[in-house]
């Protein structure tokens, strides 16, 4: 597995773990009635409320890292491993672990987005 694939990968988890604590955070906070909680936070973290403003920008942004992520481990998961035993299953195992951080990535963009843009709807 090249550098750029697990850079890929690791930039999608950051970008989707961004849109979980600058936008899902606050939604959750106050469906679970605990926005006292969470206004207490904010004086401890000040720049959550400018992070939060910027909200759709950080969506965007890690929706393309999910794409371009979700594109490398496609053409990736396609490639031969090396014949040598040892190495093959070195690579075998980093496909699978490039795998699991990006689906632990689209997840968190998927509960991120839901709790963001979904949930303040129906409340």
């Amino acid at each position: 597995m090249k550098t750029s694939d697990q850079t890929a990968n690791f930039l999608s988890l950051f970008a989707s773990s961004s849109t979980l604590i600058c936008c899902a955070l606050p939604a959750l906070f106050v469906l679970l009635g605990a926005g006292a909680s969470f206004a207490s936070l904010l004086n401890i973290f000040p720049f959550l409320i400018v992070v939060s403003q910027h909200k759709l920008y950080i969506t965007f942004f890690a929706l393309i890292m999910l794409v371009l992520a979700g594109y490398m481990n496609y053409k990736t998961y396609h490639m031969p491993c090396p014949i040598d035993p040892v190495m093959g299953k070195t690579c075998m195992q980093a496909r699978r672990r490039a795998r699991y951080v990006y689906c632990i990535s689209a997840l968190l963009f998927l509960v991120a987005t839901t709790f963001t843009y979904l949930v303040p709807r129906f409340i």
